[in-house]
């Protein structure tokens, strides 16, 4: 969660705003209650729904939220009129009708003239177009709280999502094993509200008498998404653990997810950045110590010797850190093994794609194969099921 309240206004304009849905409803709700004083009789105070079908609707929302903040109580007192989940104001086609644009513009226009005494107006939306006179109005007149989820496709989230779950689990008692709190990041996700379910169903699972988190309890308990699979996979087959990366692959299987998703998912970023590490490493010999070593270590290459390097999808330079994070296991393997696996991967997803093959032992054949290329004290048995 990123959190940016501003300062308490002391007006009459309040917003609560941001991507993460759970922060916002309960923020909001907190909020609400302040202002109300806890006392909401039905008929003092007003709460709009603000979830708008097309642009017609919208507009009408705005005009009854104008209708609500120009009505006075009917018995007096202090007044709060709550647009709640606005989702007119984001930059959608709804948004960026003119239909809307007017209805917006009419409430912009009410809050600027001024509420009568008393009455207090409260927004809250997950989507807003900060661009918009609208917004630029809230942000200036209003108390804002801000309240966004971590942004996954930025180096080092998982840190913050984990020092997120930290805090929560030690309100509630809760102490990760290192590898339980990791696993649970990546099935739990950035968002609030799902980490505090999962945490509350881990305290309900342990129970008072046990208190400490490891990997087993979180696999048990916390539910297995699409994106955690393909991560967990990526995992196992760096570790060499076979059963457990077919268990996976397996279970993927069998809730319909397709074996060429599987490949080209999970499989192939995993061995094709595990080559690229040993590569790097050992090749060009690029410090691999910690990742500033490392990314700075791959900038100063040749500009020739970075292009055939995965990049950003902002161009801004090499992805390195999907990379950094296979170095540790590539050490686990050689350069020509990890090359012949390379090979062996672009068969597999050749067999999916263009023969009749049987598509899981083509999987299983392969983890097999990435399996055997790895330096492992202890090689397991693969074991194959038709």
């Amino acid at each position: 969660m990123a959190a940016k309240p501003k300062p308490k206004s002391t007006g009459n304009c309040f917003a609560v705003i941001g991507s993460d849905e759970g922060e916002v409803r309960a923020h909001a709700l907190l909020l609400y209650h302040e202002l109300t004083g806890g006392n909401d009789d039905g008929f003092t105070h007003e709460t709009i729904d603000g979830i708008a079908d097309n642009s017609d609707s919208a507009y009408g929302i705005c005009a009854s939220t104008i209708q609500a903040l120009l009505t006075i109580p009917m018995f007096g007192g202090d007044k709060v009129v709550w647009l709640r989940n606005a989702n007119f104001l984001a930059d959608s086609v709804t948004g960026r009708s003119q239909r809307t644009e007017d209805g917006v513009e009419s409430l912009r226009a009410t809050l600027e003239r001024g509420l009568p005494p008393g009455v207090k107006f409260l927004l809250t939306a997950q989507g807003v177009d900060k661009r918009r006179t609208f917004w630029k109005f809230i942000e200036k007149t209003a108390a804002v709280q801000v309240f966004d989820l971590i942004d996954t496709s930025r180096d080092g989230w998982t840190d913050q999502v984990a020092s997120l779950v930290t805090k929560r689990g030690h309100e509630l008692g809760l102490d990760f094993t290192a590898d339980a709190l990791a696993l649970f990041v990546l099935l739990a996700g950035e968002a609030t509200q799902q980490i505090a379910n999962e945490l509350e169903k881990l305290d309900l699972f342990l129970g008072p008498q046990r208190r400490e988190v490891t990997t087993e309890d979180v696999r048990q308990i916390v539910p297995l998404s699409r994106a955690a699979a393909v991560f967990e996979i990526g995992q196992t087959i760096q570790q060499g653990d076979v059963a457990r990366a077919i268990q996976l692959i397996d279970q993927q299987l069998g809730a319909n997810e397709s074996a060429i998703g599987i490949m080209r998912a999970s499989i192939i970023p995993t061995v094709r950045n595990l080559f690229m590490a040993k590569l790097i490493v050992e090749k060009f010999k690029v410090a691999s110590g910690n990742y500033g070593a490392f990314a700075g270590g791959l900038n100063r290459l040749p500009e020739a010797e970075r292009a055939w390097l995965p990049q950003k999808k902002d161009g801004s330079g090499v992805n390195v850190f999907p990379i950094f994070l296979c170095v540790a296991m590539a050490a686990n393997f050689e350069l020509e093994g990890l090359q012949k696996v390379l090979e062996a991967t672009l068969k597999a997803d050749q067999a999916l794609v263009t023969t009749g093959l049987d598509h899981r032992l083509i999987l299983h054949r392969l983890i097999a194969e990435v399996a055997a290329a790895r330096n492992s004290p202890n090689k397991v048995a693969v074991p194959f099921r038709r």
